[in-house]
């Protein structure tokens, strides 16, 4: 059996995040066994150092939170992130491009970005935030649902590995079940990741049951925690 614990990328993203603080996060998910540390891209290079020979790997977040850079500049920052040791790539997508449901705009830029990272690194991991909250916001299901689909489909055909529901930082919001139980009805085979808002076990398992395959996670260690109390779960 899978734990949740080789679920999590243990995650600090806070601007007024220090080197002490991400060291600590560092310890945390290399004692808890995380699948990854999720981090600005000024600490790739200290975490990755760090990181080398646990198994836990290093992620590196681009354009982060607004995704509102020129995709050439995403991909510059996706490649100094891979140089400096990141094995995992989460970006940012141009939210336009989404809201709009162009397939076409958004597969230009995804591919400029994975094909950066993987000129780099053929092996990187690439995830692509696309604000499914704000997808989702006022507007009908059937609206929402074809600017998931629409996301997941340029995700895929750009070559990416992961479609991500959240920054954390939108005030749309979060990770929710609506908004994963649809990125895996579209993903066509791609991963889900969830991130914003999953504080709990219980929260945690009814996003991985809607079908996220990761979740990104700052509370990861209160949540395996409580994942370790509860009768035959496995932290």
């Amino acid at each position: 059996m899978t734990t949740i614990a080789k679920l999590i990328e243990h995650t600090i993203l806070a601007p007024q995040a220090d080197r002490p603080s991400v060291h600590r996060v560092v310890a945390e998910a290399i004692e808890h066994g995380f699948a990854s540390v999720c981090v600005n891209g000024v600490f790739v290079a200290d975490v990755a150092k760090a990181l080398h020979g646990s198994g836990v790997q290093t992620c590196a977040v681009v354009s982060f939170p607004l995704g509102a850079a020129k995709p050439a500049i995403k991909a510059i920052e996706a490649t100094a992130a891979v140089k400096d040791g990141a094995r995992e790539i989460d970006f940012v997508a141009h939210q336009p491009f989404l809201l709009g449901a162009d397939v076409r705009a958004a597969k230009t830029e995804f591919l400029e970005i994975s094909k950066a990272a993987r000129a780099a690194n053929p092996s990187v991991v690439i995830k692509v935030i696309i604000e499914s909250a704000l997808l989702l916001e006022g507007v009908s299901a059937d609206q929402g649902e074809a600017r998931i689909e629409a996301a997941c489909r340029a995700a895929r055909e750009s070559g990416c590995d992961f479609v991500k529901t959240s920054t954390g930082f939108h005030a749309a919001g979060g990770a929710s079940i609506e908004a994963v139980a649809l990125m895996k009805k579209h993903s066509g085979g791609l991963s889900v990741k969830a991130s914003g808002g999953i504080r709990t076990y219980e929260h945690a398992q009814k996003i991985i049951e809607a079908g996220a395959d990761r979740l990104g996670c700052s509370a990861s260690v209160s949540i395996v925690q409580e994942a370790a109390q509860q009768p035959g779960a496995t932290a």
